[in-house]
């Protein structure tokens, strides 16, 4: 069975190593000319590094990782802090397999490799999709400048913006959340040493939140935020922008906030929209996985590891099925949707948590803390996504 992917990100090459290790026949298209450094930190839970387990590739990860100790939660004037979980080797013991913080280059290019080691050709640079069209048999896809393509099935896991997505599905409306994000990835050797830590930590605040955490074996920290912003809407997420216009959105934030800031050598801003998760993934011979199937706010820190859970999924259905694209297809949409739509949920409810207005004082933010971070509800959030193994769900 040839199998055409549109996207060599993390969701597209986890897809493409999955299914070369179970033996099909996979090309993987990538727009960019090369596969270079972009992005900052991603966190993978024990439910994305399962799956690394279950590709062979974990011990690769984790030498280019980082996994924190646990996590906190910082007041955003005062700095008073609150344990949030524990992680480290809390997490291998109760999850089965371990929390790493990693640059997305890092894991992109462990990826890349691993699937170069099984077909050196599998992966075709420069390859711009601009349409999709299927007929008796096959589905044909369209490159910009390149001859069409004919494969058996073709998977879009283009991300937010995907061709195969609008091709299939039409343009899928998204809303302005009001929200902005920054992002910038600090050199340890520029922080100081009270600010090295080897801990997640969340700010939370009225109208804002901030999160970082140590990458590449604790030699950088990642640094990503969002503010409550009516005035910026450009979604691209590589805009550069500057320290001076980065600390103006955090005005009264805690000075170790703005020492952060100070050192990072490029920061970059990007709109937040929200889309709604789509209740069908599948037309024909063609399916989607990863942001172009359901594009999340990244308030649940899972979008990277519901990409990954999407392309192991989906190689374990098409095994499963190998002579019935249909089943195989709908079974794997039908064990992905329920799970990814609550992930998707959950992530735009932990905006309104993260930013409330009880947290401007720090009477009402301790009442604040106190409630919505007890043990309980902290279980309710996390339990089910840490624990969920894709690897032995049922299809």
């Amino acid at each position: 069975m040839g199998i055409a992917i549109v996207g060599a990100g993390i969701g597209g090459l986890t897809a493409g190593l999955a299914l070369l290790r179970r033996g099909f026949d996979v090309t993987i298209y990538e727009q960019a000319e090369e596969l270079r450094e972009v992005g900052a930190g991603l966190q993978i839970s024990a439910n994305g590094t399962r799956v690394f387990e279950a590709l062979g590739i974990l011990d690769r990860v984790m030498a280019l990782s980082f996994c924190p100790v646990g996590k906190e939660i910082r007041l955003w004037n005062t700095g008073q802090t609150w344990k949030l979980f524990d992680l480290g080797p809390e997490s291998v013991a109760r999850y089965g397999a371990p929390y790493v913080t990693i640059h997305r280059n890092d894991l992109h290019s462990t990826l890349a490799a691993a699937v170069r080691a099984l077909n050196p050709d599998a992966i075709q640079l420069g390859s711009r999709c601009v349409g999709v069209e299927q007929g008796q048999g096959g589905v044909a896809l369209d490159f910009a400048g390149k001859p069409p393509q004919r494969y058996e099935l073709v998977i879009g896991a283009d991300g937010v913006h995907s061709i195969i997505r609008q091709r299939l599905f039409g343009e899928l409306p998204a809303t302005f959340t009001g929200i902005v994000a920054w992002r910038g990835v600090i050199p340890m050797e520029r922080l100081p040493g009270h600010l090295v830590r080897d801990v997640g930590t969340n700010w939370i605040g009225p109208g804002g939140h901030i999160v970082h955490y140590p990458i590449r074996r604790g030699e950088l920290m990642n640094f990503s935020s969002v503010v409550e912003n009516q005035d910026w809407k450009t979604e691209s997420w590589s805009s550069p922008s500057t320290v001076e216009a980065y600390l103006a959105d955090y005005p009264g934030w805690h000075e170790d906030v703005h020492t952060y800031i100070r050192a990072i050598p490029q920061p970059f801003r990007w709109a937040l929209l929200s889309r709604k998760p789509l209740d069908n993934w599948m037309v024909g011979r063609v399916t989607l996985l990863g942001d172009a199937a359901h594009p999340m706010l990244p308030f649940l820190a899972s979008g990277a590891a519901m990409a990954i859970e999407d392309a192991y999924m989906l190689a374990r259905a098409l095994e499963a099925y190998r002579d019935d694209h249909a089943r195989a297809l709908k079974a794997y949409q039908d064990a992905r949707i329920p799970r990814t739509t609550r992930v998707v949920q959950g992530a735009a409810g932990n905006a309104e948590r993260f930013h409330n207005p009880a947290l401007a004082s720090p009477a009402g933010a301790q009442a604040y803390v106190d409630r919505e971070w007890e043990p309980e509800r902290v279980a309710e959030r996390y339990e089910w996504l840490f624990r969920y193994d894709v690897t032995t769900a049922p299809l």
